[in-house]
């Protein structure tokens, strides 16, 4: 097995690079060491073609050779038995007896080890020398410690050697782990092995499959179809049981003893790894876990203190593919019978439902309630096996669609789909009804296809395509109607996020109407909160916000009176974006943070990326910018992780509007390559990614642009396209379009104004009164009211990225209408918070304003001193020394604001910007 380009091992072709260059007096060796297929014997290879100035005698160790002592040293040595000659008569008999197969005794180890050493000095007299052994531990183990005791001791000699060995290195030599691949790496090596490298989901997916190992991503590559590549169909989960990886475990495995190979049977089945359970399986059937012994030495397994575990997943898939049915079936028995644990309910129902040889009703109700304690990706195992056993096709449908519900919620979306895809669409038949006999006719309709809908319909919606999602959310909500009213609300208000996700508000009365139908008085607080959110969000898409002000804060209420079950990540979200639509921006990151919190306490991850998508809209609303785009970064990791490629899209464009909002140029760009040209016209990942593209057209003075992709984002009058991400924007669209297309400004603004005066959010009017002096005449007594107002309304405590940007158009507006001094104070005010938040575009802006206001700001001048009157100096001394502004006022007894005042000159005279740079300006 060879790997022969090399991706992610740029630290050990470093390493053998320094070996090599090594003086001529000054040898040395390194060990890499790693499991099957991580490239060992490509870097060897990588040693072999960089050693042109060497003379090179190569080997490997050779599992069939393994009984044979010195087997591996003698096919070294070979190319250079002829000169044995040249060494001391009692090191040439000893050194030609060992490798003729005679041995060596204990006592002459020693001479033996010295004797190979001079050798190998000989060799190396008129050429420096590579010495190589690939795969030491698979051979015999007397070669491998000569080896190791010869290349600890080449320190004055002309000599290189490399070893490389799958269990754990000989001590006393530099070595090195080969672990796994990341993505950037995976990616590569893909892209070397395919004519047309796979969509960036399909490689991380590949690349999760492989676990980083090489050669399994390249085993998998093998398999991959063009429409696998392209997304169109999911791509394989696992690398191919005949890929060179699984052959060259397969070939460990046959070479070990039969008695080795039933202790790594259990093991491989046994998949908690606990020793102490192999321990009472081994005695069960007469073995002992020492019997391991030679399969850790194959790197087949790996036995610890607390655990056992298998170097990779193809080699656990090995050992227990190799096993005769019959014997897994055995293997499974003995583990069952010593797993008496309460604890291990699951575990023993799990291996008895392994050998069950056909359907077993009463196991399968085992496993179902043995399920229902653990939860998770492993109660999602336990339902489909009961499924399996069950003869009640009512059931089985029900447990599969169980089994599916819990592998979403664990973020294995594909395990999912395949589960959602045995269950019938139709109506489900009872068992021994009807004139057909047992299991025919009688069809009556039943639960599961609408709960099965039901998650389609949501795994659609986050993975795949919105028209499918709609249309297995709206029959769902139809079926579950009857049944299960909390279900088929649910069902509506997926459908409604389908709907938002696309740009296709102006069919959301439709749900509404449908959820008011399966209202009751007296519900719930789950089941009135999705009502009420539904009703809420319906009235705020038609402009109805006097009736959906109240129906949104009654759901943010609501949400706090769940408890125990009733208490789930999904209506959380809802709640949380009610109090987005309220503008209660505080109680709805609460709301947020808590569905994350819940969503990591149950091991949902499938809840997480669109709990994290609203945390992060909640952090912009309140100025933490820095937050929002670390909950973005977060929700796109784990929106990738679980295959939600449309969530994904959604943090992206999140992260691109917030580097565009820094003015980072490169990051929004690098952002937006990631999103692609795939997004839907008007859905929320192309409105996020038009925003951010405007905000850096706006940034570079391109007003008539942005304001042009601004206006696009939607079409209020008809309800379609992204109607509340065109709102978000507002104040941007605004600020371009106040020259060049002021209708539409005026447009935008008033919709804008209608949402913030339907809201006691502060700085939802501070936005609005910005916008207001943006468009009133230029130099007015009602521009410059609006401004301070807006200055007014912006909250101190958050909000200070929006404020630095009123006071800068406020400074703008006053150096324009020729009142240079009365807009300095207000460009220093922006360019000092600027500063702060590292926004260095924004700040650079500033500074040009102040500089056409008549105020130099530059680089400091070396002569400091000279520019800063005495008392400046002072201050400035002090602060460089580390006293607080209230500190150095008391120690020059001055007040706090005129330490702040001069401190601000002092910044802008020195044309810095931080306490430690004006520490570093003084002399």
């Amino acid at each position: 097995m060879q790997i022969t380009v090399l991706r992610g091992r740029d630290e050990e072709r470093r390493a053998i690079r320094r070996l090599l260059a090594a003086p001529t007096d000054a040898g040395a060796a390194l060990v890499l060491h790693g499991e099957p297929g991580s490239g060992r014997s490509a870097l060897v290879g990588y040693a072999h073609r960089h050693a042109r100035k060497f003379a090179v005698i190569a080997s490997a160790g050779l599992a069939d050779e393994a009984s044979l002592p010195y087997a591996g040293l003698q096919r070294l040595l070979d190319p250079v038995l002829d000169r044995v000659g040249e060494l001391p008569a009692s090191d040439s008999r000893l050194l030609r007896r060992a490798l003729a197969g005679s041995g060596c005794p204990p006592e002459r180890q020693l001479a033996l080890g010295l004797a190979v050493l001079r050798l190998l000095a000989v060799v190396a007299r008129s050429r420096p020398l590579l010495c190589t052994m690939d795969d030491v531990d698979l051979g015999d183990r007397p070669t491998a410690e000569v080896l190791a005791f010869a290349a600890r001791r080449l320190r004055r000699l002309p000599i290189a050697v490399v070893l490389t060995a799958t269990s754990a290195p000989p001590g006393g030599l530099p070595s090195y782990r080969l672990g796994p691949l990341d993505e950037s790496d995976g990616a590569a090596l893909l892209a070397d092995r395919l004519p047309e490298p796979p969509v960036g989901p399909v490689t991380r997916a590949l690349v999760a499959a492989a676990g980083g190992n090489p050669q399994a991503l390249v085993d998998l590559a093998g398999t991959l179809t063009a429409a696998q590549c392209r997304g169109d169909e999911p791509p394989p989960t696992t690398p191919p049981a005949d890929g060179a990886l699984g052959r060259a475990y397969r070939s460990r495995l046959d070479r070990l003893p039969d008695h080795t190979r039933r202790m790594l049977l259990l093991a491989a089945l046994d998949e908690d790894g606990a020793p102490e359970t192999l321990v009472r399986a081994a005695r069960a059937g007469g073995d002992s876990i020492a019997d391991l012994t030679p399969a850790e030495r194959a790197g087949l397994v790996r036995v610890e203190a607390h655990r056992i575990t298998f170097p990779h997943p193809v080699a656990r898939s090995a050992v227990v593919t190799a096993a005769p049915i019959a014997e897994r079936r055995a293997a499974h028995v003995r583990l069952a019978g010593v797993l008496d644990d309460p604890a291990q309910r699951l575990d023993r129902a799990l291996h008895l439902a392994a050998a069950a040889a056909g359907p077993d009703p009463a196991l399968a109700g085992e496993l179902e309630a043995a399920a229902a304690t653990v939860g998770g990706a492993r109660a999602s195992v336990a339902l489909e096996r009961a499924a399996e056993l069950g003869d009640d096709p009512a059931r089985v449908a029900e447990r599969r669609v169980d089994a599916a519900r819990y592998a979403w919620a664990a973020g294995e979306t594909r395990r999912a789909q395949l589960l959602l895809g045995r269950v019938p669409t139709g109506p489900v038949a009872l068992s021994g009804t009807g004139p057909a006999g047992p299991g025919r006719g009688g069809a009556v309709p039943g639960p599961a296809g609408g709960r099965a809908d039901l998650l389609r319909g949501e795994v659609e919606l986050r993975c795949g395509r919105t028209p499918a999602a709609l249309r297995a959310l709206l029959p769902a909500a139809d079926v579950l109607a009857g049944t299960d009213r909390p279900a088929a609300l649910a069902a509506l208000a997926r459908a409604g996020e389908a709907l938002c996700f696309s740009g296709a508000q102006y069919r959301y009365a439709d749900l509404a109407r449908r959820a008011r139908v399966l209202s009751r008085p007296g519900d719930p607080p789950e089941v009135e909160l999705t009502g009420t959110y539904l009703a809420g969000v319906s009235a705020t898409l038609r402009g109805d916000l006097e009736q959906a002000g109240p129906a949104l804060r009654r759901v943010v209420v609501l949400a706090g009176q769940l408890t125990g079950a009733a208490l789930t990540p999904a209506l959380l979200c809802w709640a949380a974006s009610a109090g987005l639509l309220v503008a209660v921006d505080g109680a709805a990151h609460r709301l947020a943070e808590r569905a994350v919190e819940l969503a990591r306490e149950r091991n949902e991850l499938s809840a997480l990326p669109r709990a994290l998508e609203l945390r992060a809209i909640a952090e912009y609303w309140l100025g933490r910018h820095a937050a929002a785009a670390e909950s973005s970064r977060e929700g796109l990791r784990i929106s990738r992780a679980t295959g939600q490629a449309n969530v994904a899209a959604v943090h992206l464009g999140m992260l691109a509007v917030l580097a565009a909002v820094r003015a980072d140029r490169d990051v929004c760009l690098r952002r937006l390559g990631e999103i692609g040209d795939g997004p839907a016209p008007y859905s929320r990942p192309w409105a996020l990614a038009q925003w951010a593209v405007a905000v850096l057209d706006l940034t570079d003075g391109r007003h008539a642009a942005a304001a042009a992709r601004l206006a696009a984002l939607a079409r209020p009058g008809t309800g379609r396209g992204q109607v509340l991400v065109q709102v978000m924007a507002t104040p941007y669209l605004v600020e371009a379009a106040q020259l060049a297309h002021r209708p539409v400004a005026v447009a935008a603004l008033a919709l804008f104004d209608r949402w913030a005066s339907s809201t006691a959010s502060p700085s939802r009017r501070a936005l609005s009164a910005r916008c207001h002096a943006l468009l009133a005449p230029r130099g007015s007594d009602e521009a410059e009211e609006r401004f301070r107002t807006a200055l007014r309304l912006h909250p101190v405590d958050t909000g200070v990225f929006e404020r630095a940007r009123t006071a800068l158009l406020f400074g703008r507006e006053l150096r324009r209408a020729r009142r240079p001094r009365d807009a300095r104070t207000h460009l220093h005010d922006a360019w000092e918070t600027f500063t702060l938040l590292a926004a260095g575009a924004w700040a650079d802006q500033a500074t040009a304003e102040l500089r056409a206001a008549g105020e130099s700001v530059g680089a400091p001048d070396p002569a400091a001193t000279r520019l800063l009157t005495g008392q400046q100096l002072r201050i400035a001394q002090l602060v460089a020394e580390g006293a607080t502004n209230r500190e150095v006022a008391a120690r020059m007894f001055l007040s706090t604001r005129t330490v702040d005042h001069h401190l601000r000159n002092i910044f802008h005279r020195l044309g810095v910007r931080s306490r430690t740079e004006l520490a570093r300006a003084l002399p």
